[in-house]
C-alpha cells in the first residue's frame, strides 16, 4: 500500500509540473517525503536567498541578492543560454513587453549558466532594460531545482516572489513559444504586486 501511495504522489508531482501550474505547499512536501525528484521551492514558501553577480548593457558587474529586494516583486527567470534560439525569443518578449508584463517597480533577473561577459554583450546587443545573473556554478538554479542533473544548461523555469519574500508563482516549464506562459505570468505579477 504504501509502495501504491508512493508512487500516486509521484505521478501527481509530474502531472503537476508538466502543466506548468504551481504546486501547492502541501503536495510539495508530500512529493518530497515519497522520495521523488518534486520542483521545489513551493507556492507560499519562503524563497530561498541568493546571492551572485549580474550585470547589463554596460558591462558593469553588479552585486545582487534576493535579500536587498525584500519589499518588491522579483521575477526570476531561469534560461538556458544567451543568444540560443528559444532564450532570444524569451528575453526580447520581456524586453518588448516590458512595461506591460512587468509594470513599475518589479524587479527582473534573468539567470543563465553564461558569463558576465556573454550577458554584458548580449544584453548590449539586444538593448535589454534588466541585469542578468552569471550563475556560472549553477548555485542559485540549485536552490530553485533549475539546475537539470547531469547537463550544463538550466532548465527554463520562472519564479516570481513576493513582496514578502515568498514564492507568489512558479513555472517549472516555461513555454518561450507561448503567450499563455506570458499571460500567467504577466496576471502572476499584478497579483504580487497588489499585496
Amino acid at each position: 500500500m504504501q509502495l501504491l501511495t508512493s508512487r500516486v504522489r509521484r505521478v501527481a508531482a509530474m502531472v503537476a509540473a508538466s502543466a506548468a501550474v504551481a504546486i501547492p505547499a502541501g503536495a510539495q512536501a508530500q512529493a518530497t517525503q515519497s522520495g521523488s525528484a518534486a520542483f521545489t521551492p513551493a507556492v507560499g514558501q519562503p524563497a530561498p536567498d541568493f546571492t551572485g553577480m549580474a550585470t547589463d548593457s554596460t558591462g558593469r558587474a553588479i552585486p545582487v541578492s534576493l535579500a536587498q529586494y525584500r519589499g518588491r516583486v522579483v521575477v526570476l527567470a531561469f534560461y538556458p543560454a544567451d543568444r540560443s534560439s528559444g532564450c532570444t525569443i524569451e528575453l526580447s518578449k520581456f524586453r518588448d513587453d516590458y512595461a506591460k508584463l512587468f509594470g513599475q517597480g518589479t524587479v527582473v533577473l534573468p539567470t543563465s549558466v553564461d558569463s558576465i561577459g556573454s550577458h554584458a554583450s548580449w544584453a548590449k546587443d539586444a538593448h535589454f532594460p534588466f541585469a542578468m545573473i552569471a550563475d556560472t556554478a549553477g548555485a542559485i538554479a540549485k536552490q530553485y531545482s533549475s539546475a537539470a542533473p547531469g547537463r550544463r544548461f538550466f532548465r527554463r523555469t520562472t519564479f516570481v516572489i513576493g513582496k514578502d519574500g515568498a514564492v507568489a508563482y512558479a513555472d517549472p516549464r516555461f513555454n518561450p513559444n507561448s503567450q499563455d506562459s506570458y499571460d500567467k505570468l504577466e496576471a502572476a505579477i499584478k497579483s504580487a504586486n497588489a499585496k
